[in-house]
């Protein structure tokens, strides 16, 4: 009967947050702002060159609202000539809108392999909306540098990446003084939502993880696609550095950063890494939005699973939308030669589940940060 109890209760949120989510989307008006784009690199004094990372320094793209009366440009993204996703239309390097003298911040964290600008349409259309939106490229984990084994393995460092760009963040001469320091939120995809919860206070037990990876329960979450290129490019048998046994003597640390007051995590990772009982001391609001067509990170182990564990949290569940469709919208040319990341389910439109995450995200942050 308790079985039963739950499972009704689990559908009755679901149809509940989708209700208010519908109701939401209809209700919601035009950007308050243009989209500014700069990209800062940090300096923090923990070096990430052990990490084998090419960049030695946190590049983080930042969005940010700028005067409606400053021209927006389309512009597409990946390298020259090689464009992979079709951008927000943008003001470079545009001054900060005077609007308000100070404006919420969000971190944000991608995915595995992926970049800040892989989750352009969610940084940008936040940023719009009266957010300062900073996306940090983790070292030996992005798109835009080769992967490396520390960066793949380690992933309790990336939480260190998010915390070390925000102490840069607020220290900067020309966004330190613009920043609400008490409405600052996290909001991740995949490995990047993953990370955000560590900032809320989640913690990683990488025996249980290991436990369940070699169990019959296995699922594709331990051997993502990534693998595959990793493997081809370095030796993954290789002996352990000095640095990379002491980060895994401190995975399951406390990654906490308590400036963070709210978390939205899109599709999070790892559901079975982390201590079930690291959950009941977080105390800051949670919102966790995945798809129910997902078999990149399948829900049942993964948000399911963390959902289990913060009972407080919303939770929605959009139909049909799988792992990739939070990424940016391929451009036509890619669209055939990168199935993995293009293609949708049929009857899937990528924007339109992008407009209603960012919704949800708009309506959680002004709820938890307070604002428009």
């Amino acid at each position: 009967m308790a079985g039963r109890c739950r499972t009704a209760g689990v559908f009755l949120a679901f149809f509940l947050n989708l209700a208010w989510m519908i109701g939401a989307i209809a209700a919601g008006g035009a950007p308050l702002y243009h989209v500014g784009e700069t990209v800062v690199i940090f300096h923090p004094a923990a070096i990430r060159d052990w990490r084998g990372a090419e960049t030695q320094g946190l590049v983080t793209r930042i969005w940010y609202p700028a005067n409606s009366a400053i021209a927006e440009t389309a512009h597409d993204i990946g390298p020259p000539g090689h464009p992979l996703f079709l951008g927000h239309p943008i003001a470079v390097d545009a001054r900060l809108s005077s609007v308000q003298e100070k404006y919420p911040l969000l971190l944000l964290s991608h995915g595995t392999g992926g970049s800040a600008d892989s989750l352009d349409w969610l940084g940008a259309s936040l940023a719009g909306e009266g957010y300062i939106v900073a996306g940090v490229n983790h070292p030996g984990n992005n798109a835009l540098e080769p992967l490396t084994r520390e960066g793949f393995m380690l992933w309790w460092e990336r939480a260190t990446d998010l915390s070390e760009a925000l102490d840069g963040i607020l220290a900067d001469p020309a966004l330190g003084s613009h920043i609400d320091r008490n409405r600052i939120g996290a909001i991740g995809f995949s490995l990047g939502g993953y990370t955000v919860l560590e900032l809320a206070g989640a913690r990683t037990d990488l025996q249980d993880f290991a436990d369940f990876c070699r169990s019959s329960a296995a699922d594709t979450v331990c051997h993502p696609p990534e693998m595959d290129a990793l493997k081809g490019t370095l030796n993954t048998s290789a002996p352990l550095s000095p640095e990379m046994r002491s980060s895994l003597a401190r995975a399951g640390a406390s990654y906490q950063d308590k400036r963070i007051e709210a978390v939205f995590a899109i599709a999070p990772a790892l559901g079975e890494a982390f201590d079930p009982a690291s959950f009941a001391k977080i105390g800051i609001p949670i919102w966790l939005v995945g798809g129910t067509s997902d078999v990149t990170v399948p829900p049942g182990t993964n948000i399911t699973r963390i959902a289990g564990f913060l009972p407080k949290a919303n939770v929605t569940m959009l139909p049909g939308a799988a792992h990739y469709t939070f990424l940016d919208i391929c451009v036509p040319a890619m669209a055939d030669r990168l199935t993995l990341l293009c293609k949708d389910n049929p009857r899937i439109d990528r924007d339109a589940v992008h407009a209603q995450t960012v919704e949800l995200a708009h309506i959680f942050f002004a709820k938890a940060l307070g604002g428009r």
